[in-house]
């Protein structure tokens, strides 16, 4: 009787969920009937899907309160549905607002990130306040709002803060007012836009001339912390930002704030130019390897580039006293005046090519994929990466059929854990095309992993066209999990991110971006 009763207890929590199993024969209608719709495509077997789960879960059951449903999709049964849908990773999340329109989900995995980004999708891109008590409730919404203080007549400043707010909402919350009481109490003089926040000084004002560029850049740095702390929920908005970001790693939650209130003086003299974050050792202490840090030496600092993925890491001696207000000043003094010569990890570059798989180091990387006139298909791989190992005797065979055309084109690989490449990694293997004609920006490869689908790539969008003879037995499946199971980017730790600290996690996140970890050796590995 008592398995009888828990079943029956199992069975009532499976009913009470509020998140909308959809169907092939389900899917439209439900789109139909809901304006806005967040649904996740998953597998079963997804160890990202089962991470993201309970997140989902209690999501759907506070968005249900504001009539936002969240759906879900088993794509191993509902196979036509998925591959109707284009789903080529699992889990995806899309935003649909009706079954013609849909955008990818770009926030966080997490409940809280998931309740905040599908709140903003329900608003208009900028909401209306017409009293003061609707201008009290808005400025505590959100960790993160923006207020537009403009006359009725002003169109232009209008336009402008409408456009970024159309191109930002997905990141915070739009409103405006005409109310010149509304202004005058809160000490603006239009037009203005003021940005409320939860931390550091509480609000930043806009004064300036508008243009939708300058308002862009006011909104992400001032919604950024002065120090604020780097982990999975963070780590993909810092890579976003388009601003080098500085790492102050610590074990010790207590360290990590002296530290940060000893270095604020610091952070708040290049506030917008250079971003500013503790991150705690202990947990993601192996994402120091990708800043080209010694692992386990604390703490330390350093700053990513991460528009160009390049890392300046400050002379590390594992000693709290060294990492002083006039230390790490002059360090980011030197930095921004472009005096810091980034640090460059690379394996030493092969004495000779053995094998029809060309190898590339950091220190070869321009020399054999951007400063020639080959198209060159380039694997970015991790040696722990169980995909990676099944994909190499295909590759290899692959790199064998082009030995006649080595003029033309080139089969490479490169061991990213173990060299800097300036290319964004967001999973293992990842196969890039560099075509001859168009170096700067090379083909992401998201086929079936068979000899035949590659050569047929590589002929299809190389820029030379070369047809390589394909065996018959080439055509077996490598892998027939195929890219949907690519390993995300990750450092080492014990939580999934996709994209996450790279989900380019995320959960980049999601590593960091440098870094992969098979689904099936999640436990093994701390993610940011």
């Amino acid at each position: 009787m008592r398995h009888s009763f828990a079943l029956l207890g199992l069975a009532a929590l499976a009913v009470a969920s509020d998140v909308h199993d959809l169907t092939k024969d389900t899917f439209d209608p439900f789109l139909k009937d809901h304006p806005l719709v967040l649904a996740e495509f998953f597998a079963p077997w997804c160890g990202h899907c089962k991470a993201l789960a309970p997140e989902y879960e209690e999501a759907a059951t506070t968005l249900k309160e504001k009539a936002i449903p969240l759906a879900k999709i088993d794509c191993t049964e509902q196979q036509d549905l998925c591959q109707q849908q284009g789903i080529d990773g699992y889990p995806t999340l899309r935003v649909f607002r009706g079954a013609e329109n849909s955008a990818p989900y770009s926030g966080a995995r997490k409940a809280p990130a998931i309740i905040s980004y599908m709140t903003k999708q329900a608003l208009p891109a900028v909401s209306l306040l017409e009293s003061a008590t609707a201008l009290d409730e808005f400025k505590t919404a959100d960790n993160v709002v923006l207020v537009g203080f403009f006359g009725a007549d002003d169109k232009s400043s209008n336009a402008t803060y409408l456009e970024v707010a159309e191109s930002l909402r997905d990141d915070y919350l739009f409103a405006a007012t005409s109310d010149a009481a509304l202004a005058k109490a809160e000490g603006v003089t239009p037009p203005a836009v003021v940005l409320y926040k939860s931390f550091d000084e509480g609000k930043a004002t806009f004064e300036e001339k508008f243009d939708t560029d300058a308002l862009a850049h006011f909104a992400r740095t001032g919604a950024t912390p002065l120090i604020g702390e780097v982990g999975p929920e963070t780590y993909a908005g810092y890579m976003a930002s388009g601003i080098p970001l500085a790492y102050i790693f610590s074990e010790s939650a207590e360290e990590r704030k002296s530290l940060a209130d000893l270095l604020r003086p610091v952070a708040k003299l290049h506030k917008g130019v250079v971003n500013f974050a503790t991150i705690d050792a202990q947990a993601f202490g192996q994402h120091a390897g990708n800043l080209n840090l010694e692992i386990g030496k604390w703490p330390a600092f350093a700053i990513q580039d991460t528009t160009k993925n390049l890392k300046f890491p400050f002379a590390q001696a594992g000693d709290v006293k060294a990492l002083t207000e006039k230390t790490i000043g002059a360090f980011l003094t030197d930095y921004v005046a472009g005096k810091v010569e980034p640090s460059i990890k690379s394996e030493p570059i092969p004495e000779k090519q053995e094998g029809p798989v060309t190898v590339v180091v950091a220190k070869n990387y321009d020399e054999l994929v951007i400063n020639n006139d080959k198209d060159v298909l380039l694997e970015f791989y991790a040696p722990w990466c169980g995909h990676c190992k099944a994909l190499a005797p295909k590759y290899e065979e692959l790199a064998a059929l082009y030995k006649n055309h080595a003029d033309k084109v080139i089969v490479a690989k490169v061991d990213a854990t173990l060299n800097d490449v300036p290319d964004e990694i967001a999973g293992f293997p990842t196969i890039k095309l560099f075509r001859a004609k168009n170096k700067s920006e090379p083909l992401e490869y998201s086929g079936g992993r068979t000899v035949e689908d590659l050569a047929n790539f590589i002929k299809e969008n190389g820029s030379h066209g070369v047809a390589a003879q394909v065996h018959d037995d080439s055509a077996e499946d490598l892998d027939t999990d195929a890219m949907p199971n690519q390993a995300p980017a990750a450092t080492e730790t014990a939580e999934t991110v996709g994209e996450k600290i790279k989900e380019k996690v995320v959960e980049a996140a999601e590593a960091a971006k440098d870094a992969i970890v098979d689904s099936e050796g999640m436990d093994d590995h701390d993610e940011l």
